[in-house]
């Protein structure tokens, strides 16, 4: 038997993921997980003579030889499908699009890339196969891409997702399902804590970036609380929320997170608490504790671990290379190869900037046969800068929107430094790298039986014990 999982606690993107995978190998058999997302409940209970799901419990007594995985390469979210086939040695398949997750699944292989859901990656090989869908299955696979993407705002977004979108359109997905899949708040319980929740906001500055954090109390575990947080943070709009629900009953406490930021990454910040998920959607249980205690720790482990809003003036290059308008083609051509660099700012005879010269500006000039023309016939004349107090966030979104990879600096009329797309990316990667060695220095405790009865967070003195 080969058959197709997902993650634990399966959401609408794990669904779609499925549906995609069975699509490429036809004989492979879905298997669910024993949680399934609130979320996601109405589609799977729609669609579930459709979905023909196994249980873990059909697996008891058949040989698996292969195993496609989606949405995730960890073991640990796997962890119920290994424990009963501990006694085979299938091979392992994984389509999953959090490439900062821990792989450790030994010998599998890895279908990996940068889009927005994992229903896509899947579908991209679906479509590249030109396989057809089901009316059914283009529906749920539409429902993951738009969950995923939220409903294509996140910034994470790519081209790919909206193809394999409008490949499910081609195949009679049904918008009006998925848009009501999508209505995430139907039990008068989650309308009510939605407006308790909005109520109880707290909005702190933590480095530049706006993030919203709330704490509530309720008797007991309820569901729907990621459904209730997911619409708080689409009014509110902040760059990221993090929601403590304290379960007295359970003596249980919920983080429930949401980003809207990459460079806010939940599944890392999160991952101390023994939670994870995705770089936007996360969320940790700590068992063991129902109090202010575990707010007030994720406060302040939020205010050591979110990267600050670093700004032009700390990673930018202040030795400037120029040229001047008055130069010719030919003369600009040379320059880019002495700098090592693809452009550089132009500049008047009084050492104003008047626009940007790239090699994409030279080369036109060349197929012209105009390379004695001046400089200013061929430059971009609207040349995109920033200043010293624009944050990194900022100096993304300007890379991205304008498809540049150099950002002078100006301070009223003088070029003081420029920002590389080199500079940019270098800066990210050792961010991670910071974050990587606190991660190593973080060391959770466990009560003897097991139950993650006490969490410690230790990091710079900081240190704050979850316990009853």
């Amino acid at each position: 038997m080969n058959i197709i999982v997902g993650h634990t606690n399966m959401d609408l993107d794990c669904l779609g993921s499925m549906v995609m995978a069975r699509t490429l190998h036809p004989s492979y058999r879905l298997v669910r997980r024993r949680l399934i997302q609130p979320v996601a409940r109405n589609l799977y209970n729609l669609y579930q003579n459709h979905l023909d799901f196994l249980t873990v419990k059909d697996l008891e007594d058949s040989v698996v030889e292969k195993i496609l995985v989606v949405d995730t390469r960890s073991s640990k979210r796997i962890k119920e499908f290994l424990d009963v086939l501990n006694k085979d040695r299938p091979e392992i398949e994984i389509f999953d699009h959090h490439p900062a997750d821990s792989s450790d699944l030994e010998g599998a292989v890895i279908h990996q890339d940068a889009v927005g859901a994992n229903t896509t990656l899947v579908g991209i090989e679906v479509m590249q196969s030109g396989l057809p869908l089901s009316p059914e299955d283009a529906t749920i696979a539409l429902t993951g891409i738009y969950a995923d993407t939220g409903n294509f705002t996140h910034e994470n977004v790519t081209d790919a997702d909206f193809r394999v979108a409008s490949y499910c359109l081609k195949y009679s997905a049904s918008v009006k399902l998925v848009r009501a899949f999508l209505q995430t708040l139907r039990e008068e319980h989650q309308i009510t804590l939605f407006h308790d929740l909005l109520n109880g906001l707290v909005y702190r500055d933590i480095h530049g970036h706006m993030i919203i954090l709330s704490y509530m109390e309720l008797e007991k575990k309820a569901n729907g609380l990621s459904a209730v947080v997911e619409k708080v943070f689409e009014i509110e709009n902040p760059d990221a929320m993090f929601a403590v629900f304290a379960f007295k009953k359970e003596n249980q406490s919920l983080i429930v997170a949401r980003s809207q930021r990459e460079i806010i990454d939940l599944n890392e910040l999160l991952e101390v608490f023994g939670g994870g998920g995705h770089t936007m959607a996360a969320s940790a249980l700590l068992k063991g504790i129902a109090s202010p205690k575990v707010f007030e720790a994720l406060e302040k482990y939020l205010d050591l671990m979110i990267t600050p809003a670093i700004i032009a003036d700390q990673i930018m290059s202040p030795e400037v290379s120029l040229i001047h308008n008055q130069w010719t083609l030919l003369d600009a051509s040379k320059f880019p190869e002495e700098i090592n660099h693809t452009g550089a700012p132009v500049v008047n005879d009084r050492g104003e900037p008047v626009g940007f010269m790239s090699l994409r500006d030279i080369m036109k000039g060349r197929r012209a046969q105009e390379m004695h023309a001046p400089v200013r016939a061929y430059m971009t004349r609207k040349a995109i800068s920033g200043q010293t107090r624009t944050t990194v966030r900022e100096i993304a979104d300007l890379f991205f929107d304008y498809n540049i990879g150099h950002l002078p600096i100006v301070d009223g009329k003088r070029v003081i430094g420029i920002v590389t797309r080199t500079d940019y990316l270098d800066f990210i990667e050792k961010r991670k790298e910071e974050g990587r060695k606190v991660l190593r220095q973080i060391e959770p405790q466990s009560a003897g039986d097991g139950q993650s009865d006490s969490r410690s967070v230790i990091k710079s003195g900081l240190n704050l014990q979850f316990c009853n």
